[in-house]
């Protein structure tokens, strides 16, 4: 499977994802003026970027189903 390039796709954006979340919770931990400032931003980028991951596994899924 490591060598499936969708493979490789789902999980970049799976990471994408993990990277996104851990910087929106720095950033609430830590407070201050970036909070302020990019807390909504990281919020919506989080949910756009979970959509397209799950979007992708689905199609991963159904794509390994029909094969």
């Amino acid at each position: 499977m490591r060598d499936d390039m969708f493979f490789i796709i789902v999980a970049s954006a799976c990471l994408a994802v993990l990277v996104i979340l851990m910087i929106g919770i720095g950033g609430f931990a830590k407070g201050g003026e970036f909070n302020r400032k990019h807390a909504n931003k990281l919020m919506r980028l989080r949910i756009a970027a979970q959509a397209v991951a799950i979007a992708l596994i689905l199609l991963f899924v159904w794509l390994r189903q029909s094969s």
